[in-house]
């Protein structure tokens, strides 16, 4: 199709040689103006259709660029319950090595209110046992005397049962942390340094020495005078 406008000139040599042929191949100003905005139309719509086309393309980036704090925000969440798991468990740790301590604590004022009480019956087992030795050299009281010793047996039953541990070191080495030096004396029989005897019995409360023992250590075979 041939479009646009034909010269004057042409157009009257045209229109003498063949008259029909201006009106096929020529085409109206109504149907070029028509055409023109067509073409406009179409031009606009192609021109509307690629800046959309851009946008979105530009507008894809972002999407990417939103999800990373998306991201970011998941992540500082993760860490903040890392962080309170942590805590928490440092808090039970401390909860429960402060249940310990204050039953360790509760323990040790019980251990000494009861030490306080057994160190005042101290003298009365050291009575008893005198009276019981004192008895055994009168017969004629013999009924008395086991009647006593029943008692004195339970009285000890019931404090070693509190912990008290009776210390009497016959013929063992002297420990000058458990016992009280009181006299020496020769021994053929015992070795030096080993306990002959216990004037008075020692006490151990709960591992807790609360009274030594009176003893009489060796002091080896007698030396003779040259």
């Amino acid at each position: 199709m041939i479009s646009g406008k034909l010269s004057p000139h042409f157009r009257a040599h045209l229109k003498k040689a063949a008259p029909e042929a201006v009106d096929q191949f020529t085409m109206k100003d109504e149907d070029i103006k028509e055409t023109e905005e067509f073409e406009d139309v179409i031009d606009a719509g192609s021109e509307e259709a690629e800046a959309n086309a851009t946008s979105n393309e530009e507008a894809a980036p972002e999407t990417d660029t939103e999800a990373e704090p998306e991201l970011s925000e998941l992540e500082k969440a993760q860490a903040e319950a890392a962080e309170m798991k942590i805590r928490y468990l440092r808090s039970v740790a401390d909860l429960e090595n402060y249940r310990k301590r204050i039953g360790r604590e509760k323990q040790d004022i019980i251990r000494s209110a009861a030490a306080s009480v057994i160190e005042e019956l101290l003298p009365v087992l050291d009575n008893m046992k005198l009276g019981l030795q004192a008895a055994e050299n009168h017969p004629e009281a013999k009924d008395v005397t086991v009647g006593f010793k029943m008692v004195d047996n339970q009285l000890k039953k019931t404090l070693s049962e509190q912990g008290l541990e009776e210390l009497i070191p016959d013929g063992e080495c002297f420990d000058p942390n458990l016992h009280e030096c009181i006299a020496q004396q020769a021994s053929d029989e015992i070795k030096e340094d080993h306990v002959i005897q216990t004037v008075r019995a020692g006490y151990r409360l709960n591992e807790r020495l609360i009274r030594a023992a009176n003893v009489i250590i060796s002091s080896g075979p007698a030396k003779e005078e040259s």
